[in-house]
């Protein structure tokens, strides 16, 4: 990328990739994991025989949520949870189905919903971070580009480098909320009598690896920005 920069054909074998490489390695081996426990775990129907759906409106009356809306939404694990429209939207996989992992990652979503109701702090620390992480994202890289561009201006660069850093400050602020999410769905679950005692296991193996992709995102982020600090800190010198 940064040989048509002025950098030379040297660029190409920067021992840095190694990092984006690491990273690239992480994020597969944990997306493939989660999906591996989910299509293990949603072929094991739950002994209650209710819906993501059924389960996480359950749920959410059990804890006095009647203003949130359960809503199906296309795709595959695109569930999620909208605190500004207060719509919890559950996905193919998720919304009609009687699986242990459906019902598990629909609990999961109704803990971000309970995270809304009592106001819990890391939810609102990154509700209110989510203009600055986006700005980042878009921003990060047409500014070390321009940057390079114009004599290397390390001004831009290194603005360029500050924004890129939001974006990986969100990932890292999005992992406790997740993290108590998948605690709290496992705690409802266990005192509600929606799923049964060796239910819950299986649950808590697919939420685990589900936070392994945060978990992975996170590193991937933190060693990316890494390489640009290495990267553009040794053309500095």
């Amino acid at each position: 990328m940064y040989s048509g920069m002025g950098y030379g054909m040297g660029a190409l074998y920067d021992p840095t990739y190694i990092l984006l490489i690491i990273g690239a390695v992480i994020t597969m081996a944990a997306s493939g994991k989660v999906k591996s426990t989910f299509n293990k775990y949603k072929r094991v129907r739950s002994r209650s025989g209710m819906t993501g759906a059924q389960a996480a409106e359950q749920i959410l009356h059990s804890n006095g949520l009647y203003d949130v809306r359960v809503e199906h939404i296309a795709g595959d694990l695109t569930d999620h949870y909208d605190p500004r429209s207060r719509v919890l939207r559950l996905s193919d996989s998720v919304y009609g189905s009687t699986s242990v992992a459906a019902i598990g990652v629909a609990a999961h979503e109704c803990g971000h919903a309970v995270q809304d109701q009592v106001s819990y702090v890391p939810l609102k620390l990154r509700s209110a971070f989510v203009p600055v992480a986006n700005l980042g994202s878009k921003a990060a890289w047409p500014l070390i580009i321009i940057g390079l561009f114009l004599g290397k201006n390390q001004t831009l660069v290194q603005i360029g480098i500050l924004c890129f850093s939001f974006a990986v400050l969100f990932q890292l602020i999005t992992l406790p909320v997740e993290f108590n999410a998948s605690r709290r769905a496992v705690k409802i679950l266990g005192t509600t009598g929606i799923l049964q005692e060796d239910e819950v296991g299986h649950t808590k193996k697919v939420l685990s690896a589900a936070a392994l992709t945060y978990v992975a995102s996170a590193a991937a982020g933190i060693l990316s920005l890494l390489r640009l600090i290495l990267l553009f800190g040794r053309r500095n010198d």
